[in-house]
């Protein structure tokens, strides 16, 4: 530990290398002198005698690391608005969803099968219309009539105002 009189010498020498090097790091003037201020306070406490070569550089690390500790505690803070809006769909719109699905299902089951089929393998699986046509043993121009008159049946599901 440093005597009264070295310790103060210390703080007269380095003092305002401590301030500056605190507002560098983006400390306003009133966090700065708290900086300064603790750097000190935190040297005097380690108990441990402070080389005179390595004095700034030991004050800087410790001004450097109560920097970063106070930054580390802060938290970002934003006010909330009063009455935030959820902005997730409500049960009212997953229920409908289901609703519509399961009509959509239905009418599926109603198409007959090499139009359901057709309609699926380009639509779900994205197949082309000749991968269609070779697979349901069928022409190109059929294996298009057949998506679109699925499509078109399906299409009678969708409300008019949409």
């Amino acid at each position: 530990m440093c005597p009264e009189s070295e310790f103060r010498s210390l703080y007269e020498r380095n003092a305002a290398d401590v301030y500056r090097f605190a507002r560098s790091l983006g400390a306003s003037a009133e966090e700065a002198d708290d900086i300064t201020s603790e750097t000190f306070a935190r040297a005097l406490a380690s108990g441990t005698a402070i080389r005179e070569k390595t004095a700034k550089a030991y004050l800087m690390t410790i001004a450097r690391h109560y920097f970063l500790e106070t930054r580390r505690r802060r938290r970002p803070e934003t006010e909330l608005a009063a009455t935030m809006e959820d902005r997730r769909p409500g049960p009212d719109v997953a229920v409908e969803g289901r609703s519509e699905l399961r009509a959509v299902h239905a009418r599926l089951s109603t198409l007959p099968d090499p139009d359901r089929t057709a309609l699926l393998m380009r639509s779900v699986f994205e197949m082309s219309y000749d991968e269609i046509a070779r697979h349901l043993g069928i022409s190109v121009v059929a294996a298009k009539v057949k998506v679109h008159r699925a499509r078109r049946v399906l299409a009678a599901l969708i409300p008019r105002h949409l």
